[in-house]
């Protein structure tokens, strides 16, 4: 599975932006999609992900109501919509693929295929 984010861009504090993570080279049907995020000199961070086969969703703490995952399985495309955004959530995001085995358990890690990121910068 190739995957490419996109939608990433410099956005005022409280605004809102809508990334997109497209794949390729299979059908993300059957596949949890993630998204994390990674700030300079930290680690990756786990922002959600929604269920292959089931559609449920799972956020971290720090963006639940705020940010909604989607997905369009014709378009075999993700998306991240993030409003009420603030400078803490500016970094490099990427969406990950990882092959569905419980579609109730939507996991937070071990992501076995990755896109190169787009960055979102927020300011205040």
């Amino acid at each position: 599975v190739q995957l490419q984010a996109s939608g990433g861009g410099l956005v005022q504090a409280g605004g809102s932006l809508r990334l997109s993570c497209a794949a390729s080279g299979r059908a993300i049907g059957s596949y949890h999609m993630g998204w994390f995020r990674q700030i300079p000199g930290k680690e990756r961070e786990f922002v959600g992900a929604i269920s292959g086969r089931g559609g449920g969703t799972r956020y971290a703490d720090s963006v639940q109501d705020r940010f909604t995952i989607s997905r369009d399985n014709a378009k075999n495309t993700v998306y991240l919509q993030m409003n009420s955004l603030t400078p803490e959530d500016t970094a490099l995001y990427y969406c990950g693929a990882r092959r569905t085995i419980n579609p109730n358990y939507i996991p937070t890690a071990e992501y076995a295929y990755w896109g190169q990121g787009t960055l979102v910068t927020v300011s205040s």
